[in-house]
């Protein structure tokens, strides 16, 4: 797959299908990207479960965190990964090594690793690089508009009216 850009359709398809993330690298620091992705990603429904060992059995954005990704008490359908492209094909080994495999593994903005990406779309994992879920989510929802911010995104939805924030949403659950 060409990782140099990716359809709305893609991104769309990967944040309407999984329903639960660990975020590898997440951080109890509330100044931190990896600290408000995960609270974003909380509060917009989807389970989402930190990974940090030096946090671990703590909690993170009103989250539990784990040491690894082995000590998940369940599995997920995506793994976000917040660490150095250096880091990736070592998360990369520990991913494959889930049991059963996530659906996507996705790569924060500014990782990215070739190699490792070859070898989860060999398991038939989606894979993308260079991306934040958040700003995706919000680009695609039209939220990211509200701040003037062009999403490319044209919709005449009203938003929909729900606790946390409020979004037009791009998942219906």
């Amino acid at each position: 797959m060409n990782h140099d850009s990716y359809d709305n359709a893609y991104i769309s398809g990967i944040l309407n299908s999984v329903r639960s993330i660990a975020v590898v690298g997440a951080s109890a620091n509330d100044v931190r990207p990896s600290f408000f992705v995960t609270k974003y990603l909380l509060d917009k429904g989807y389970e989402v479960f930190p990974v940090n060992p030096g946090q671990a059995g703590k909690e993170i954005a009103g989250a539990v965190a784990y040491a690894s990704l082995a000590d998940l008490p369940k599995p997920v359908d995506m793994v976000d990964i917040f660490r150095a492209s250096s880091a990736v094909p070592g998360i990369t080994d520990e991913i494959l090594a889930m049991d059963p495999l996530p659906k996507v593994v996705w790569m924060q903005l500014a990782i990215r690793d070739d190699a490792s990406a070859a070898r989860l779309e060999e398991k038939r994992i989606q894979v993308v690089m260079n991306r934040c879920p958040k700003i995706e989510y919000a680009r695609l929802s039209g939220e990211i508009g509200w701040n003037g911010v062009n999403s490319r995104t044209i919709s005449s939805k009203k938003p929909v009216m729900r606790q946390g924030f409020q979004s037009f949403g791009i998942r219906q659950r």
